[in-house]
């Protein structure tokens, strides 16, 4: 099986613990696009926050894609054309909001530029910030300002808590939403059966790939669908346990290039 696509989460997958690729992988994967081989930056950050990344790659020169919000939207990078854009049922926002309010956490919504904070930011809400480069804007009328089509909402909070936030969400919202953590600190709410695997078969098919062309590289829980969806899944040495049971392949650490190891190892004719 040649594979034909590469699919990569960012955080702790295609960037090492300074947030950035290394010049080694960025030529690798600037080389294989040469090749023709398709490569899918596919990440829980905003469209906003995986742009710079793109460039960096020159995936605009080269027409390949952004699945951002963990799937909710996904857009071509060469015409900034929006090809897949799933949000939140409407009256979401506040039953949502008064449930995070009980507890000692954060709720964020995003626009083009910034992050919208609805209670009060939180270290994994500026982590969210410095990640994305997008500055915090803290409301006190979250309900009101948040008046737009949302891809996803992010809960920040220390681990103990997000479980309890989970678990009374998953509950209220079922069948509604899809619910579940990116990290331990950050829940992920997201419009019902969107993930990553579900967004990429949807571009795979629009572009006539299929799963088996796929190698999908994560190391956080949200990745586990497209490691499980994809011809070759592949964890990183650092992924979280769950993540590596699942995958097919285990590579080197984000601090180690393994990204750039499994280019060298699969896609490299």
């Amino acid at each position: 099986m040649k594979y034909q696509v590469l699919v990569l989460d960012l955080d702790g997958t295609l960037t090492n613990s300074s947030k950035q690729i290394t010049p080694p992988t960025k030529q690798a994967l600037i080389d294989i696009q040469e090749n023709g081989k398709r490569v899918v930056l596919a990440s829980g950050r905003p469209t906003q926050g995986v742009l710079p990344l793109a460039k960096e790659l020159k995936m605009d020169h080269f027409g390949n894609y952004i699945l951002s919000f963990n799937g909710g939207k996904i857009i071509d990078c060469r015409t900034g054309n929006v090809i897949y854009n799933k949000t939140i049922p409407n009256g979401i926002v506040t039953p949502l909001f008064e449930i995070v309010k009980q507890y000692d956490a954060d709720i964020i919504a995003y626009t083009d530029k910034n992050l919208i904070s609805g209670i009060k930011p939180n270290q994994y809400t500026q982590l969210e910030s410095r990640i994305n480069n997008m500055p915090i804007l803290q409301t006190d009328h979250f309900t009101k300002d948040v008046d737009f089509p949302n891809n996803k909402f992010l809960i920040s909070g220390e681990p103990d808590v997000i479980a309890l936030i989970q678990k009374e969400t998953t509950h209220h919202f079922r069948g509604l939403l899809n619910i579940y953590c990116s990290e331990p600190f950050f829940l992920e709410i997201m419009p019902q059966n969107i993930d990553k695997a579900y967004s990429l078969l949807k571009l795979l098919s629009s572009i006539g790939l299929d799963a088996d062309e796929m190698i999908c590289c994560g190391d956080g829980y949200n990745d586990i669908t497209m490691i499980e969806t994809a011809g070759l899944g592949v964890a990183m040495q650092n992924a979280q346990p769950l993540v590596r049971e699942k995958a097919d392949y285990i590579t080197k650490s984000n601090d180690e290039d393994g990204v750039l190891h499994v280019i060298q190892q699969f896609l490299l004719d």
